[in-house]
Formats: C-alpha cells, structure tokens, sequence
C-alpha cells in the first residue's frame, strides 16, 4: 500500500498550506477546546430534551403567546436540534483543525485487496486513530463520550412517548350481541333496506352516550357495510349466514399496519388500503388478493331485529387491527 498511496509532489499544483493547528502547540490546544466546547453544546442539548419530558406543561404557561403545549414541545424540538446539530459541528471541526490533513494519491486496485495490503489497512487505520490525537486528546475524548451517551438517550424516550402496546385492547371491541348498527356521524340505525345493492357505509355499535364515545373506541369498532346481490358472494355456509340480503360487514381496519379500508371498487367489489395498498376481495370474506396484508379482514355477523334495524348477532370472532398481534389464521 505505500507503493500506492504517496505525497502530491506534481509541480502543477499550489504548495499545500499547512494549519496553524499543526505546528503550533498553542492553536491547537485552542482548537481542542472549541471542539470540546461543541460536545458540551450537544450535551446541554439534551440533557435540555430529557428534562423537556419530565418538566410538567404547567410550568410553561409563563409563555402566554406560545400556550404550553406548544412551549413544551419546542423545548423538544430545541433539545434534540442542538444535540445534533453540536455532535456534527464538533465533528467537523475536529476534522478540520485536528485530524491529520495530508494530501494523497490511492491508486485504483483490484476490488479485493491482497491479504497483505488487507493488514496493512488494518494497521494504517489504527495508525489513523492514534494520528486522530482521540487517544492523548483526554478533554475531547471526555466531552465526545459525554454527548454520545446523553444522545443515545434520546431515542429511547422517544419510543417511551409513542405510547403503550395495544395489549387486549384490539381483542376486545364495543360490539356484542343485539348491538344496533348506527350511522357515522349521526348515530341513526339503520334498517336492510337503507342501503342499495353497490352501496357502502361506514357504522359504529350503538353507544348509550355517543357525545363520549372515545376515539380509540371509534377506531377499533369501524365497520364498513357493503351490499351486494346475493349470489355475487363465493363464502362458505357459515360465512353466508352471517351476512343479510347481500349486506355484508368487515372491520375497517386493516390487517396490516391498522390503518382505514376506505375505498371501494364497485366493479370488482374490491377493498383497498389507500397506506400501502392491500387489497381484499369482498366476494371472498375480504380475502386479500394483494399486498401485504396476511390476514383476512374480520368479518361482523349481522342480522335485524323484529323492526328490521341491522343489529349484530355476536362480537368478531377474532381480535381487529394488525395481524402481528396475533390473530389466528382462518
């Protein structure tokens, strides 16, 4: 390799202009302090981001023009900002004023080098290292360590903040047995003969107090009706007893990443998942013809009552939303 990498001597080019940094002690002791002054930044950062999660908002209504919610997350947004933005420039600096600056010519080779140039990479990239100065450099090194591990801290709040796993939450969903089918919005039932054959309509369980229905309850109860001529459907017995007239429900949610089935192709009476395109045939018990969806949709038994308002017979037979929480294949 010292064959292949050597000096720019060409006469062609200007004289390489050294850095003060390296031949005078005194620059670059200053030097490594403005690097380390740069890693302190960054720790302050985010030391500024963890206690932004932990300060309660309250404290924040000091800032009347801001609220303190907004005040809160800025105080988020600043502390990881600096955090990065500081690691990056002392980086850089580092670089720029420390770390060895001689000019080289690496010769192209061979994609795989020989076992002996292998070693000598080896050896140069340690020689590399301790040409960094990281090894004698103490306050650098110090300040460095200090600004990455305060940042590896980062992302584990950040995950915390997302929330709790869903549990049985998905496994369990407001319909039961005799529950009405309402409207979304206006919480009206419906009867069979509300929906023509190619319609489609989005209804939730009938709830004693519907003004606080609460949102994830609306998201895991979605049910989307479709009507089709009965002798369009390819299900077997038990399936087709569960639908009524041609009237057929699923739940909305989508058995891959959990987001909202919401188109529908008359045509080909096809669902789709407009997030990352699943598609389900509703002739099928919404078998998924395409994507990434592994699962089915989950289908609601319906029925009407004496007056002929759609009602559910019982709850899903198997937990809504994403299949990797551990719904059994049907």
């Amino acid at each position: 390799m010292s064959n292949e990498i050597e000096a720019i001597k060409d006469p062609g080019l200007p004289a390489h202009i050294h850095r003060k940094a390296d031949h005078d002690p005194v620059a670059a002791k200053r030097a490594e302090r403005q690097v380390a002054i740069l890693f302190g930044i960054s720790s302050l950062g985010t030391v500024l981001l963890i206690a932004s999660f932990f300060i309660p908002e309250d404290i924040f209504i000091f800032v009347p023009v801001m609220g303190s919610q907004n005040a809160h997350q800025l105080g988020l947004g600043l502390g990881m900002a600096i955090s990065l933005f500081f690691i990056g420039m002392g980086a850089i600096h580092w670089a720029k004023t420390l770390m060895p600056d001689q000019e080289v010519i690496a010769y192209r080779h061979e994609l795989r080098s020989e076992d002996v140039d292998r070693k000598e990479f080896v050896v140069a990239v340690k020689d590399g290292v301790e040409a960094s100065g990281i090894g004698r450099r103490s306050v650098i090194k110090r300040s460095l360590g200090a600004a990455l591990g305060l940042s590896a801290l980062s992302p584990i709040l950040l995950l915390r903040d997302l929330g709790p796993l869903p549990g049985n939450d998905l496994k369990e969903t407001s319909w039961k047995a005799g529950t009405y089918l309402v409207t979304d919005p206006g919480d009206r039932r419906i009867r069979a003969s509300d929906l023509e054959v190619g319609a489609v309509a989005q209804v939730l369980p009938e709830s004693d107090d519907p003004e606080h229905r609460k949102l994830n309850d609306i998201a895991k109860d979605a049910v989307l009706l479709i009507r089709l001529r009965p002798e369009e459907f390819n299900l077997d017995a038990e399936r087709l007893s569960w639908t009524h007239e041609g009237i057929i429900a699923f739940s909305k949610i989508c058995s891959h990443m959990g987001c909202a089935v919401a188109l529908y192709e008359q045509q080909t009476k096809h669902l789709l998942c407009p997030c990352h395109q699943s598609t389900f045939d509703v002739t099928r018990a919404a078998k998924v013809i395409f994507g990434p969806a592994a699962r089915p949709l989950p289908q609601l038994n319906i029925s009407v009552d004496g007056e002929g308002f759609l009602i559910a017979r019982t709850p899903f037979s198997e937990p809504v939303g994403p299949s990797f929480w551990g719904r059994i294949s049907s």
